[in-house]
């Protein structure tokens, strides 16, 4: 198993980073749709790639951990690096706390948590109305709700950032970074 080097990332980097990165970016674009139009039967699936999502971000924040944060490809002005660093942050936070949050919104809310049919968390019904749920602790569901929308909303500032820095380093400072994460050596 290979570890980053500054000229190029490892395999299982590259693998981590797109998995997330795509699944990440779609699960967002099918969140906002779902608030926007209320296409509550996309829900299910929501929950479903999110709660195993959860798992590859955890594979890939402690691949992070173990290989260290990539070695930029040159040297960059101090805005550019602090910048860097906090979009990268906030990309790794936001992409364990989203699934977290949304986990332990459904969870508590009493809604329960199925993935591809298969009960995680039970759904708390209530026995006068099956169709409503109940919640266990409202409090910590509400909350979870609330990180849950307005960190999808960080992310999606985060990505666009973080790709339109990418597509920057790759088009007008022609330094290779984008290259890396594409599989080829700079």
């Amino acid at each position: 198993m290979s570890l980053d080097m500054p000229n190029r990332f490892s395999r299982i980097t590259i693998i981590l980073h797109w998995i997330v990165a795509l699944s990440m970016i779609g699960l967002l674009a099918v969140g906002v749709y779902m608030v926007e139009t209320k296409a509550y039967g996309l829900y299910a699936w929501h929950k479903s790639f999110g709660f195993l999502l959860f798992f590859v971000v955890v594979v890939r924040v402690a691949w992070r951990l173990k290989n260290g944060w990539p070695t930029p490809v040159r040297e960059y002005p101090t805005i550019e690096q602090s910048l860097a660093k906090a979009v990268h942050w906030a990309l790794i936070i936001g992409t364990v706390l989203m699934p977290l949050s949304g986990f332990l919104m459904s969870a508590f809310g009493g809604h329960g948590v199925d993935v591809f049919g298969l009960e995680v968390v039970a759904r708390n019904a209530d026995p006068e109305n099956p169709v409503k749920a109940i919640a266990h602790n409202q409090t910590i569901a509400g909350l979870c709700s609330a990180i849950h929308h307005w960190l999808g909303y960080i992310l999606i500032a985060a990505v666009i950032l973080h790709v339109s820095a990418a597509l920057k380093h790759h088009a007008i400072d022609k330094d290779g970074t984008l290259k890396r994460m594409l599989g080829k050596t700079v």
